[in-house]
């Protein structure tokens, strides 16, 4: 991966984005994007787009040119403070699908509210030592609301001059890379996404002689809570055609059932999902693009939701013909999600393939 395009995935990696607080990270979006956009906007809610037109001759006019979306979700689950209890101990929501078992004695980092804290309040995710533990309980994994965070403060007031309710945080664990080609972060969910648009929008920039639609890098928000984001962006952009990039789950770890969950691993291509809500059309395209650079993709059975915003797109606007390539990554929704910086790099190789590939005036039916 090109270096500047592997330190904009570090940071991008490595800023607090909770579903419904995204701002720091789109900023750094459009930041990265802008170059190679001709217009860039967000809506009232901070999704952020970024278009590149045409400018050959063959392209047709702008009222029969395509729009193509490129779409990724820029949120990552989360706390939220919802109760101070009187000796200053915060209890939080789960801001999307928080596995509690897997948090206890995690660090986390709050925005705060408040006037004049101005620096993440961080926090500690109560571990009660073994020692102490009712061993008639060791084995119960507590829910969220149960938990408690320790900021170090001594009673209700101290934490209250320093976080309000409804302020929302994100896990502390930051990006590396466990191998040249292995990276390891807290949000992979969704930034992959958001950084899989971005690279489409600069792969064609760099060969906008051949752009024949009117591509839009979208960066969504409000995924995890309900794929909210997707379903503004498509009522709003109503593109011809959504290109989306989330996550999905290899399955080369142990414990996992490859007849249930199918047999998908790391470093051998992205996930290419089949079911009603890709269509067929699209699909094969995206297979031939794939081919065309011998690049592989693991075909993923989807025959109900994805779980992505592909969900929320593709019934929109009396039906909007999607794609969904996902990144293979082990251990989701936890702070060691681990996936392979090439199966990232080939999803937006792909996705510039077939956007160059296409007529201005390509359309995508059933064929009933």
């Amino acid at each position: 991966m090109r270096t500047e395009s592997l330190s904009f995935l570090r940071r991008l990696l490595d800023t607090p984005s909770p579903s419904g607080f995204e701002h720091d990270g789109q900023r750094l979006w459009m930041e990265y994007v802008t170059p190679f956009a001709d217009r860039t906007w967000s809506d009232a809610y901070g999704n952020c787009f970024a278009e590149l037109t045409p400018t050959s001759s063959a392209a047709s006019s702008v009222a029969t040119q395509r729009t193509v979306a490129v779409c990724g979700h820029a949120d990552e689950i989360g706390l939220m403070v919802n109760h101070v209890d009187s000796q200053g101990f915060v209890y939080c929501k789960a801001i999307g699908g928080i596995d509690s078992g897997a948090i206890v004695g995690k660090r986390i980092q709050f925005r705060s509210t408040v006037a004049g804290v101005s620096t993440p309040v961080i926090g500690l995710v109560g571990a009660t030592a073994i020692h102490l533990q009712d061993k008639d309980a060791t084995s119960k994994v507590r829910k969220v609301h149960e938990l408690f965070i320790d900021i170090g403060s001594k009673d209700l007031a101290s934490t209250m001059a320093r976080l309000n309710i409804g302020d929302a945080g994100v896990f502390l664990d930051t990006s590396m890379m466990l191998s040249d080609d292995l990276i390891v972060a807290r949000a992979l969910d969704n930034r992959i996404g958001t950084f899989v648009a971005a690279e489409t929008l600069r792969l064609a920039f760099e060969q906008r002689h051949e752009l024949r639609v009117r591509l839009v890098a979208v960066s969504t928000v409000q995924e995890e809570v309900g794929l909210r984001g997707a379903a503004m962006i498509a009522d709003s952009l109503r593109p011809d055609i959504a290109l989306v990039t989330d996550v999905g789950h290899a399955t080369d770890s142990p414990g996992i059932s490859h007849a249930q969950h199918g047999q998908f691993k790391m470093g051998e291509g992205p996930k290419l999902a089949i079911g009603g809500a890709l269509h067929p059309a699209i699909v094969a395209r995206l297979s031939a693009a794939a081919a065309s650079q011998s690049i592989p993709l693991q075909r993923a059975a989807t025959p109900g939701g994805s779980g992505t915003d592909t969900d929320a797109i593709f019934i929109r606007a009396g039906g909007i013909p999607c794609g969904l390539l996902s990144l293979p990554i082990r251990y989701m929704h936890t702070t060691v999600e681990l996936g392979s910086l090439r199966d990232l790099e080939q999803i937006s190789q792909v996705f510039a393939a077939m956007v160059l590939g296409l007529a201005s005036d390509e359309c995508f039916t059933s064929g009933v």
